[in-house]
């Protein structure tokens, strides 16, 4: 097997970092073989802050991405990063260039603006302590207070779809399916909640819990729990149970959260805007 390659990649950031982490992943992920040893640099707003990383990136030179709206801070670190050889590159220089043009305005140089305390950040908030809330089975008693509901057997990763749903804005909640358990009467008269069923193969299901089990000191280890048939009856019947009430499905097998929540979004999506005409 070919041995894996690694390279430095330093993220440089005057706020928390999440958009060069995120870009930083998706781009190195790309590269078969090759990973990256990420060196967050977050908050830097200080000539002093620039010199400090500087040390760092000569003894592990490798990539460097930023976003810094202090014009004199980014001219010092490309400044710095040529005079070490190492690639530099604004990460959002391009994209607010293309904004500038079309709108005909300049951006306002402000620091963590996407982070701001303004009613989406509140509605996240609320959207977190709903889903916090409402998970594993503790149902709202008026479903239709949920934005969506996730069904799902063990292991469909219903709690992290939720919680990534709800940082988006989306007030999540989720519910086990679990075989000879009927699912809670309101449930089945939502109308404005969009409920989805979670589901995955057999197989995956059981590795999944197989490594849970592994971790507790393999309690359980010969239960129903992970039997492979008696799975692909719970899978069966959270499948049934969706078809019967008309909820869509969406198969986990592959697919990470993001994908997951992604899914979910789109389905939303298209419940707002209804039929095609």
């Amino acid at each position: 097997m070919a041995q894996t390659r690694f390279f430095h990649l330093h993220l440089i950031s005057d706020a928390t970092g999440e958009t060069l982490i995120n870009v930083g992943r998706a781009a190195a992920a790309q590269y078969a073989g090759i990973r990256a040893v990420e060196h967050i640099h977050s908050l830097v707003r200080s000539a002093k802050q620039i010199d400090r990383i500087m040390v760092e990136i000569e003894n592990a030179p490798g990539i460097v991405l930023y976003t810094l709206v202090d014009n004199k801070l980014a001219e010092l670190l490309e400044a710095r990063c040529s005079e070490l050889a190492v690639p530099a590159v604004s990460v959002l220089e391009p994209v607010l260039k293309a904004f500038e043009i079309y709108l005909g305005a300049r951006s306002t140089g402000r620091v963590g603006a996407q982070h701001a305390l303004d009613a989406s950040y509140f509605q996240r908030i609320e959207a977190l302590n709903f889903s916090m809330m409402h998970d594993d089975g503790a149902v709202p008693a008026n479903i239709d207070d949920a934005d969506v509901m996730l069904l799902g057997v063990s292991r469909t990763s219903k709690t992290p779809t939720s919680i990534y749903l709800a940082n988006r804005g989306i007030k999540t909640a989720n519910l086990p399916i679990v075989r000879g358990i009927a699912i809670p009467p309101q449930l089945a008269r939502a109308k404005r909640c969009l409920v989805v069923g979670l589901v995955a193969s057999p197989d995956r299901i059981v590795q999944i819990r197989q490594h849970r089990v592994l971790s507790h000191n393999g309690e359980d280890r010969h239960s129903a729990y992970l039997d492979r048939q008696e799975v692909s009856q719970e899978v069966l019947e959270c499948r049934r149970l969706c078809a019967k009430h008309g909820w869509p499905i969406i198969d986990v097998s592959r697919r990470s959260i993001e994908e997951t929540a992604a899914a979910v979004l789109a389905l939303l999506a298209e419940r707002q805007l209804g039929p095609a005409a």
